[in-house]
């Protein structure tokens, strides 16, 4: 089969495009036929070294795909041969990845795609909006009707997390750039503010004056002597982004106001939690609710440009989709 994949590790340009040996399933494993992927920063930071996972050579690149069940082992129960399928969760901890013809994709990470969904804008989505769950739900620990600030709200992970905890009845609060406030809004954004206003603190005070239950940094400047002071008693600070950063912690306001800070990569997602995000996701896919900013579909051998596209920053609000030849 053709596929994106790597002989070692290094910078976008050891991505190879090129035939390697088709994957074979396990007995709990279901081989896809891969439609589509695409990129995330976490997939550079594996290419690259910076996060350090196990695997074999060569090894296939990418995260999420989207596609339809070839075969399935006697014990991947409830999927069959033509169904539409898709996983978030490849390329890691000694799995293959997603970006080839083919792949096998263990049951308990395999999810059915909802009746009517558009393939390419949906494999945009799988990842910012599994991480968004998470980050919320079980790591930020969101309870309907508290204040959440999102910093980076115009990102696809910051995007994501706007749309799922307003929806889950928490106002929301967010800073991005100008030009991207409108995209906030319409996300589901009570206000938003603009990172660069020299008064940006004092701005989200006066919109929070309790403080915030929940403070959301996708932008990885991890800033925690401010975004500590401004929490809540009991509020949370669930950090995403920032792998480079070495940051203050301000004991005092933490401990005395029962405060508290923790960091997460979906990476270490247990499959049930995964699945459980993998719920909501298809209920708002089957909504309509859930949608890419804008995808711009190219072919599977652009995978090394698009990986040094996004380290050069050149992919704001766009998700890069890759299809393969068979798709």
């Amino acid at each position: 089969m053709r596929a994106a994949f790597l002989q070692e590790l290094g910078p976008p340009d050891v991505i190879r495009y090129g035939e390697i040996a088709a994957p074979r399933p396990g007995p709990t494993d279901v081989l896809v036929n891969v439609q589509a992927t695409t990129v995330n920063p976490v997939d550079t930071f594996v290419r690259s070294g910076v996060f350090r996972t196990p695997m074999d050579f060569p090894f296939v690149v990418g995260r999420d795909l989207v596609g339809t069940v070839a075969e399935a082992g006697p014990g991947a129960t409830g999927f069959r041969p033509g169904d539409r399928v898709w996983c978030n969760s490849l390329g890691h901890e000694g799995r293959q990845g997603a970006a080839a013809e083919q792949a096998v994709v263990a049951a308990d990470r395999l999810y059915h795609l909802p009746d009517g969904a558009d393939p390419y804008a949906a494999v945009a989505v799988f990842h910012p909006a599994a991480t968004a769950y998470l980050a919320l739900f079980v790591h930020g620990r969101l309870r309907v009707g508290e204040t959440v600030l999102v910093a980076g709200a115009a990102g696809h992970v910051g995007s994501a997390l706007v749309t799922l905890a307003a929806r889950a009845g928490a106002r929301v609060l967010a800073t991005a750039g100008a030009r991207d406030a409108e995209y906030c809004t319409e996300s589901g954004a009570a206000e938003v503010f603009d990172y660069r206003d020299p008064d940006l603190v004092r701005g989200i005070r006066r919109a929070a004056p309790s403080g915030l239950d929940l403070y959301l940094d996708t932008a990885g400047v991890n800033d925690l002597e401010t975004s500590v002071d401004l929490l809540a008693r009991r509020g949370r600070v669930v950090l995403l982004a920032g792998a480079r950063t070495r940051p203050v912690l301000p004991a005092g306001p933490l401990y005395m106001q029962d405060r508290s800070v923790v960091g997460f990569v979906i990476s270490h997602a247990t499959p049930g939690e995964l699945a459980e995000a993998a719920a909501c996701i298809n209920d708002l896919l089957g909504q309509g609710a859930l949608r890419p900013r804008r995808i711009e579909v190219l072919p599977l051998s652009a995978a090394g440009d698009v990986h040094a596209r996004m380290e050069k920053g050149e992919l704001h609000g766009v998700r890069a989709v890759l299809r393969t030849d068979g798709a």
